[in-house]
C-alpha cells in the first residue's frame, strides 16, 4: 500500500515536466490526482497514463471562477482533497527593466503569484478535518539565484511564493495544514523553451563561473522526478512536522553561482 493510499491531490500543470512526474509518483503512492492545466490535450495524456486515477481539470490559474469551478468538481468526483500541489507557472518575458513592458510583467505576476493564491484560496477550504499539506513550486530565481539578468518578473513572483508559503504556514496551523515550498534549479523541462528573452545580448554577464555550474552532477540539468520525490515527501506523513520550509532542489548550482 502506497505512502498516500485512500488520498486525493491537486496538481497544477500536470500536463509536462514537474507536474506530469509528480502526479504519476502520487497515483503510484495511492492517491487519486486533479490534473489541472490550461490545455486540456496534455493533461489527457498524463491522465490516460493513470490509467482512472486522474480526473482532467482543464483551468487557467489565473482566472478565479475557473480555480473555484476546478476545486469543486474534484471535490464533488472524489469526495476529498488531502493535498495541493501549487506548480503551474512560466517564465515569461525576460527583459531589461526599461525594456520590460508592464503587460508582460503583470502576466508574469499573475499566473505565477496570483494563480498560486488562486490554487491554494480555492482549495484549502476542502482540505480535511486531520489537515493536509500545500506544496509550491518556487525556484532558486527569487530565493538564491539573483544573476540572471532581465529575469526580475519571474523572480519576484518565485520570492513572492515563498513569503505567501510562510505567511500561510502560520495562518493554517491551527487546521494541521502544512505549507512547503521546492525550489527547483536547472530541471531538463519544457518551461526554457518558452521563456521570451528580449534585448538581454548587449548586456554582460555579471560573472564567469567555474565549469559545470551544477557541481552534484558536473553540470547536467535535474530530473522532473528528482522534484516529484521531494513533493512525495512533503505531502506524505514522513514530513508531519515540516512546514513553512523551502527546499532547493539544484545540485548546489546556487551556492556557487547565486
Amino acid at each position: 500500500m502506497g505512502v498516500l493510499a485512500g488520498r486525493v491531490v491537486l496538481v497544477t500543470g500536470a500536463g509536462s515536466g514537474i507536474g506530469r512526474a509528480t502526479a504519476l509518483l502520487v497515483a503510484r503512492e495511492g492517491a487519486r490526482v486533479g490534473l489541472l492545466g490550461r490545455d486540456e490535450g496534455p493533461l489527457a495524456e498524463t491522465a490516460a497514463l493513470l490509467h482512472g486515477d486522474g480526473l482532467v481539470l482543464p483551468a487557467d490559474i489565473s482566472d478565479e471562477a475557473l480555480m473555484r469551478a476546478a476545486c469543486d468538481q474534484l471535490l464533488k468526483t472524489y469526495g476529498r482533497i488531502d493535498g495541493v500541489f501549487a506548480n503551474a507557472g512560466i517564465n515569461g518575458v525576460w527583459a531589461p527593466i526599461e525594456e520590460l513592458d508592464l503587460a508582460e510583467w503583470q502576466r508574469t505576476i499573475a499566473v505565477n503569484l496570483t494563480g498560486t493564491f488562486l490554487t491554494i484560496k480555492h482549495s484549502v477550504p476542502h482540505l480535511g478535518r486531520e489537515g493536509g499539506s500545500v506544496v509550491i513550486t518556487s525556484s532558486v530565481n527569487g530565493t538564491r539565484i539573483f544573476s540572471n539578468v532581465g529575469a526580475t518578473a519571474y523572480s519576484c513572483s518565485k520570492a513572492g511564493q515563498v513569503a505567501m508559503a510562510k505567511m500561510l504556514a502560520l495562518e493554517l496551523a491551527p487546521r494541521r495544514i502544512r505549507v512547503n515550498v521546492v525550489c527547483p534549479g536547472k530541471i531538463a523541462t519544457q518551461i526554457d523553451q518558452s521563456t521570451d528573452r528580449q534585448d538581454l545580448d548587449s548586456r554582460p554577464a555579471l560573472a564567469v563561473y567555474p565549469g559545470g555550474k551544477i557541481p552534484l552532477t558536473g553540470g547536467r540539468a535535474g530530473r522532473s522526478i528528482d522534484v516529484a520525490q521531494v513533493v512525495l515527501f512533503l505531502l506524505s506523513d514522513a514530513a508531519a512536522h515540516v512546514s513553512g520550509t523551502e527546499v532547493w532542489i539544484d545540485g548546489a548550482e546556487s551556492l556557487l553561482v547565486g
